[in-house]
């Protein structure tokens, strides 16, 4: 089937098919704290609480030259370090001291996983296999990455086989948030070669349902607290994006990225356009768009590379994904403290979300993001950090 990656199974997968993980062993048990000598402004008893029932924790995983702390609470990103350009472990990763600043942020996406459905859906309504579904509303009249409690609001059950892993699961049971089947969930997040952050998203279901899983990770590679991203120089493998209404939702086709400020085919900061007369920024506030990358295949690709203007700190995202949305922090009012202490001041951080397109469920020109009983859901996105030359 064209649009999800999908690994066929002759019979039905049990849902409880994640669950029987061999790594099943707790976190605590493989590593209590990280040993990298970093200030993470990070105590372990700020992530311990209990919601809904389930524990909550902080978590690390780490190789030479790169640390990534997070909370099972959303199977969030707390932060990241890696070096600057003089050698410096910066965090460029923005993110909460604890739980509950989380559970009260008035952004409620930092660093989550993000699901059943990132990105709008229109009205938040579709229609699949004769049935209608309504998502609640949590974005002006449209649903916005799975509705008012999606993937980043629960507390997700949490394995570490080793130091460099942290595998998420959760089961997402039929009508939560209105979508249709029980949905068994697992991401995989890991330390790889080269500095990089390894993320592997997986889902069976006993019901047709859409499914279009990312991570939200709002990152300033100069640091977090460091100030403005618009001088980041940033570079988007797509010749094309998808434009919106001034509700965000696509119009279901494609406009070429020639000769408009989203042409960021060869290097450009986020800054430099960013105030064009556009109507497609202003839409957005800014940036806030899917761009279609250049690919044909399900294969791993170059999707973007980001560099920071101070750090020389260097991000380089590859996905099997069709598309990366691009977010500028056109929402950010500062009134969220990070656990450095800065505020989440306008346009401090950026994402760079692998995905399908916006409201596939409601374009038919758009790939399906539609998961069938027998089938897997499985794809790899990564994000890769050295100094620029």
């Amino acid at each position: 089937m064209k649009g999800i990656k999908h690994i066929a199974v002759a019979t039905m997968l049990p849902l409880a098919f994640f669950a029987c993980n061999d790594a099943k062993k707790t976190a605590e048990t493989v590593q209590e704290e990280s040993k990298t000598m970093v200030d993470t402004h990070l105590k372990k008893e700020d992530f311990e609480a209990t919601i809904n029932g389930k524990n909550t924790s902080l978590y690390f995983i780490e190789d030479n030259n790169i640390m990534v702390a997070f909370t099972n609470y959303g199977a969030r990103i707390v932060g990241l370090w890696v070096p600057d350009k003089d050698g410096n472990m910066t965090d460029v990763v923005v993110g909460l001291n604890s739980v509950k600043g989380f559970q009260n942020s008035t952004e409620p996406y930092f660093g989550g996983t993000i699901g059943r459905v990132g990105n709008r859906i229109a009205k938040g309504t579709f229609s699949l296999e004769g049935e209608t579904y309504h998502i609640p509303l949590n974005n002006g009249e449209n649903s916005l990455h799975g509705g008012t409690k999606g993937f980043q609001d629960i507390v997700w059950d949490v394995a570490q086989p080793n130091n460099k892993t942290l595998v998420f699961t959760y089961h997402s049971p039929d009508g939560e948030e209105g979508f249709p089947g029980n949905l068994d969930v697992e991401v995989t997040y890991s330390i790889t070669t080269n500095n990089t952050l390894q993320m592997q998203y997986k889902a069976v279901t006993d019901k047709a349902t859409p499914v279009n899983l990312t991570n939200h990770a709002f990152f300033n590679l100069n640091g977090e607290g460091s100030g403005t991203i618009l001088n980041h120089n940033v570079l988007i493998n797509a010749d094309a994006f998808t434009p919106v209404d001034e509700g965000l939702i696509p119009f279901g086709t494609l406009k070429e990225v020639t000769n408009t400020p989203f042409d960021f085919t060869t290097f450009h900061t986020i800054g430099e356009r960013i105030k064009t007369e556009n109507d497609q920024l202003k839409n957005g506030v800014g940036y806030d768009h899917n761009f279609a990358l250049n690919t044909t295949t399900k294969d791993m690709i170059h999707a973007a590379t980001v560099v920071g203007d101070k750090s020389g700190i260097e991000m380089k995202v590859y996905t099997e994904e069709p598309g990366l949305q691009f977010y500028s922090g056109n929402f950010m009012h500062g009134k969220n403290t990070f656990k450095s202490g800065a505020k989440d001041e306008f346009r401090t951080a950026f994402a760079m979300e692998t995905q399908h397109f916006p409201d596939a469920v409601n374009q038919p020109a758009f790939e399906t993001i539609i998961l069938q009983p027998g089938e897997t859901y499985f794809t790899t996105s990564t994000y890769q950090f050295s100094i620029a030359k």
